[in-house]
């Protein structure tokens, strides 16, 4: 993984002791919270509904052992021993104070993490595919260009006060695990018919309030040209970007406004100026710096079949579901990639407590190259574990609580904080989410019921990426009292869509009858074979809306 270089180091340093400055200031009174509400933000800190709150940036959702230990400590230290994990592979910690906001940025910084746009109007966290450089189908490693946009885009100074936030997400595979087509841009990795690596770029895709797919405005952008592309891209959104109305802000908007054509017209005439210049031209000798950061691990050579792991499969049935579940095919024989799922049955989802932070350090450290990865659905991934360790890493897992054997079932929800912390939301997710997963806890059922993804989100700015779940839960506030508004048929993969709206939303005390009454319809129309989104999409929403509203 990347290593901060001098630059790297010193700019973060800097940050800190300046935030230092202002975060005295704000305290003393000097500062009003109107005029320091600019200083926070650039530092990850948001004021929510009962405290501050601090987003901890983690580029492309990679984490080594020493890095999460550190984690581990500041939520032990200075918030309430854990952390929440977010759908944008970041760290959020909700209840830290404000004086020690500080040394919990000098804390990160002893480890080369920090918080730098992680809020604002800028290029936020660049994510991708927690399989980077272990997936079998892997066209290319995409952190390693991830890294390279990380660069280029921190402290841009074209582009840190743009129009609205700007999310860039880089896949590296034909299947998408990084939901490249909802983000402002979106990279697809691609080889061309003569063999050259390159990237398909998509713009203006995005959720919220105005929920869009992604327009593919280039096929193949050469490695040398991409940061010349991105540029012609940001440019012509600041340009033409709305500044006087927030809800039409995003590029989204722009892309919808002026259409795919146009949008490609106006980025390639601005990238013709740029590619003049030769300036943002990507030297091969840069793109190979970056790339050996990301070397493979010294794999060993292991026969593919392990008789350590066949036996254990054998004799735990416990083992064999989270193995069901929660193993992923590597691209090196004897290896397999290791999702460790951050939705018990009744817990929060994407939250891990300060211990189970230790717990998975010391088992990456151990076993997986003491590296990990966090998933934009809120979960955790060692990429790089020996078949024959699996059982060792499974019991290692159970004794932290995190043995959960539910990857891609109904109870691997993704939802945001909701109204038990964000004072944007109308409603609650927590405890919706938590009763789903309590409603569906027979893990046999959650099997028949196969691949089922809930996604929550308590208001309309969709944190909880509520638009592209194969069930999507939104929370609407009618005269004080909330309601659950359900989408069917969303999903964030390479075949993006936007779910469709079933009708009227239901009560708190509906919902979650509401969602039984949707999988009992499901199972009732599948064919063999068939997962949820596909039976959707061949029979449409009517079957469902008919079921639903017969019953609540």
């Amino acid at each position: 993984m990347y290593r901060y270089d001098e630059f790297d180091h010193q700019l973060v340093n800097e940050r800190v002791a300046q935030f230092r400055g202002q975060v005295a200031r704000r305290l003393s009174g000097e500062l009003t919270e109107d005029e320091f509400k600019p200083l926070r933000l650039m530092n990850g800190v948001y004021l929510q509904l009962h405290a501050y709150m601090l987003r901890v940036a983690i580029p492309y959702g990679t984490l080594s052992s020493k890095q999460l230990r550190m984690l581990a400590h500041i939520g032990r230290k200075y918030d309430r021993g854990y952390g929440h994990f977010t759908t944008r592979q970041n760290l959020q910690y909700n209840w830290p104070a404000l004086k020690d906001m500080p040394d919990v940025l000098h804390d990160l910084a002893t480890v080369e993490m920090h918080a730098i746009q992680t809020s604002g109007n800028c290029i936020r966290n660049v994510t991708s595919d927690q399989y980077a450089g272990a997936a079998k189908d892997e066209i290319e490693d995409p952190r390693i260009v991830s890294e390279i946009i990380r660069q280029w885009s921190t402290f841009h100074p074209e582009f840190s006060f743009l129009p609205r936030k700007f999310k860039i997400a880089v896949s590296g595979t034909p299947d998408d695990r990084a939901a490249i087509r909802v983000h402002d841009i979106g990279i697809q990795i691609v080889r061309n018919g003569k063999g050259k690596i390159g990237y398909e770029v998509y713009v203006g895709g995005g959720l919220g309030r105005t929920p869009m797919i992604g327009k593919k405005i280039a096929d193949f952008v050469p490695k040398e040209d991409l940061l010349a592309y991105l540029e012609a891209v940001m440019r012509v959104y600041n340009m033409y970007g709305r500044r006087d109305n927030i809800y039409k802000a995003r590029i989204k908007i722009l892309v919808h406004e002026i259409g795919a054509e146009e949008m490609k017209r106006q980025v390639d005439a601005e990238f013709a100026e740029i590619r003049k210049t030769g300036a943002l031209h990507l030297p091969a000798e840069e793109v190979a710096r970056i790339q050996a950061y990301f070397a493979s691990p010294a794999y060993e050579t292991l026969p593919d079949e392990s008789t350590e792991l066949n036996k254990a499969v054998l004799a735990d049935p416990d083992f064999a579901n989270w193995v069901k579940s929660n193993i992923a095919a590597h691209r090196v024989p004897g290896y397999a990639i290791v999702n460790i799922s951050l939705k018990p049955i009744g817990g929060t989802p994407g939250d891990c407590s300060s211990d189970q932070m230790d717990a998975v350090a010391d088992i990456a450290e151990k076993y997986s190259f003491d590296e990990l990865r966090v998933t934009h659905e809120q979960n955790l991934t060692l990429a790089d574990v020996r078949k024959k360790d699996l059982p060792a890493v499974h019991a290692a897992l159970k004794a932290a609580g995190l043995a959960t054997a539910n990857i891609n079932l109904i109870t691997d929800q993704i939802a945001c904080p909701g109204l038990d912390y964000c004072a944007l939301a109308n409603a609650r997710s927590i405890p919706l989410a938590q009763q789903i997963s309590e409603r569906f806890s027979d893990l046999n059922r959650q099997h028949d019921i196969g691949e089922l993804k809930i996604n929550t989100s308590g208001c309309i700015n969709a944190c909880g990426h509520h638009h592209v779940g194969h069930i999507g839960i939104l929370g609407v506030d009618k005269k004080g009292v909330e309601y659950y508004q359900v989408t069917l048929g969303g999903a964030a993969d390479e075949k993006t869509a936007i779910g469709d709206i079933v009708g009227p939303a239901f009560t708190e005390e509906q919902i979650v009858d509401a969602i039984e009454t949707i999988v009992t319809t499901y199972l009732g129309l599948r064919q063999p074979g068939e997962r949820f989104i596909d039976t959707y999409r061949r029979t449409g929403i009517e079957p469902f809306k008919e079921s639903l509203y017969a019953t609540h």
